[in-house]
């Protein structure tokens, strides 16, 4: 599963990562166009990434796409049939 997000301060990404240490599952964050991809459990992995744009925030745990629907500017969800499951 796939959110499109954009953060507005470090606070946030703050949050996202430390979101990201409590999940048993993977998490990555991806740049839209897949050149640049990081552990979102490892802070200063963040650093590889332009958060002045939209990032791809990438888990196939739906637990964690719901504990951060309200961080940030959510953009898009993909697979968008799942949508109404973790936006409701």
């Amino acid at each position: 599963m796939v959110t499109k997000k954009h953060f507005h301060n470090i606070e946030e990404l703050q949050k996202i990562q430390y979101l990201a240490t409590q999940c048993q599952d993977e998490v990555g964050l991806h740049s839209e166009d897949g050149s640049v991809i990081v552990d979102a459990k490892s802070f200063i992995g963040l650093f590889a990434l332009d958060f002045s744009k939209p990032v791809l925030v990438v888990s196939e745990s739906m637990a964690f796409h719901k504990r951060i629907a309200g961080i940030g500017e959510t953009m898009e969800f993909f697979p968008s049939n799942m949508k109404c499951e973790i936006y409701k």
